[in-house]
């Protein structure tokens, strides 16, 4: 679920849609298939977290292998038989399971990651985002909507508790320094909160530009976050985005990268070794973490689709770019390697927005 008016409006339209014509896509429970992965080297496994268009319960996930260039799609309902709800927002690993964080269904599950059987739900949850984990008993969960983060045991799927964030809602992707998680509040918010993970208690904050819509660290311990600006009528305000770095041991802003009105910068990520740093801005964006310029050229030029997703393999920086399309039909998946140079495309789920590398 991304940022930028044009899209929410989009969304909109289709739950006013799926609320007028009653069939809206509901299928299940199906027959199940079984799977089994014996033995995936690091690197070799890709799953696409594809959203499906709101309020018509059609997310869904796909398994890719770089390898040999096979693709599975809805391996969620063949495991399961059942579908994976509205709007999956995102996926983390944690030893032999993945999580899967539908938003809009207000539910995590757990997957095995060799049968994509489901072991175990995180519920019940308001808006769920984004999951870092701290240990074999303890990991957070963002939220759109619930101005607390979600504390929950990973090995019982319990919820042990929650973080009082003080009226921030939206918090999103979170990142960590030394004991400190930062998380970013995109929805009518300026704020990057940290958070002690001892104490479980919100200590600080960081005010940027309007809107800050992802953040990564990198291994000098710089944090940088996009902001998208707001939009054109606004009630928190309309202003250009920024590119930010910030010390995580200060907490201070040491470069501000301004970009034009009515740009929109998202998805920022970073290479394997974290020295890289890429984004969207309606082309896909690459500079040195080092850097004091930004670049004059994309790295991939925009070509008339729309560049939804974005992320980076941690083993060997291939570079995984997902296409929307039109929001409406099977996206689009692209492949390249450090170079820039095209290695694979395929069809994925509706609306390609997040990757996770086993």
């Amino acid at each position: 679920m991304k940022t930028t008016k044009q899209f929410l409006i989009f969304r909109i339209f289709l739950f006013i849609g799926c609320s007028f014509f009653s069939g809206c896509m509901e299928y299940g429970p199906l027959e199940e298939e079984d799977f089994f992965l014996e033995y995936v080297p690091s690197g070799d496994g890709v799953f696409i977290v594809n959203e499906g268009g709101f309020g018509y319960g059609n997310a869904s996930l796909s398994y890719y292998t770089p390898s040999t260039g096979t693709i599975e799609n809805e391996v969620f309902i063949r495991a399961n038989g059942i579908n994976l709800g509205d709007v999956a927002q995102s996926m983390s690993i944690k030893d032999n399971r993945g999580f899967v964080v539908v938003n809009n269904s207000s539910v995590i599950y757990a997957i095995d990651l060799r049968t994509f059987k489901v072991v175990g739900e995180i519920a019940p949850l308001t808006s769920p985002r984004y999951i870092h984990f701290f240990s074999d008993t303890k990991a957070y969960v963002t939220d759109l909507y619930d101005p607390r983060i979600t504390i929950f045991n990973p090995e019982t799927y319990e919820i042990t508790g929650r973080i009082d964030m003080h009226g921030h809602t939206s918090t999103e992707q979170m990142v960590q320094y030394d004991k400190y998680i930062f998380t970013n509040c995109w929805s009518y918010d300026n704020k990057i909160l940290v958070i002690d993970s001892e104490a479980d208690m919100l200590v600080d904050s960081i005010q940027v530009g309007i809107q800050p819509t992802s953040l990564v660290i990198d291994k000098y311990n710089k944090i940088w976050a996009v902001t998208d600006g707001g939009y054109a009528g606004s009630p928190y305000g309309h202003t250009a985005p920024s590119l930010y770095r910030i010390d995580a041991e200060t907490r201070e802003i040491e470069k501000e990268f301004k970009f034009r009105l009515g740009e929109h910068l998202s998805e920022i990520c970073l290479n394997g070794t974290r020295d890289t740093l890429y984004f969207i801005n309606e082309s896909i964006w690459r500079m040195d973490v080092t850097a004091e310029v930004f670049p004059v050229r994309p790295f991939i030029e925009y070509r008339g689709t729309i560049y939804y997703g974005l992320d980076v393999n941690p083993v060997n920086s291939d570079i995984y770019l997902a296409d929307a399309i039109d929001y409406v039909q099977s996206g689009m998946v692209y492949r390249y390697n450090a170079a820039g140079d095209l290695l694979d495309n395929f069809r994925v789920g509706i609306i390609p927005g997040a990757f996770c590398f086993r």
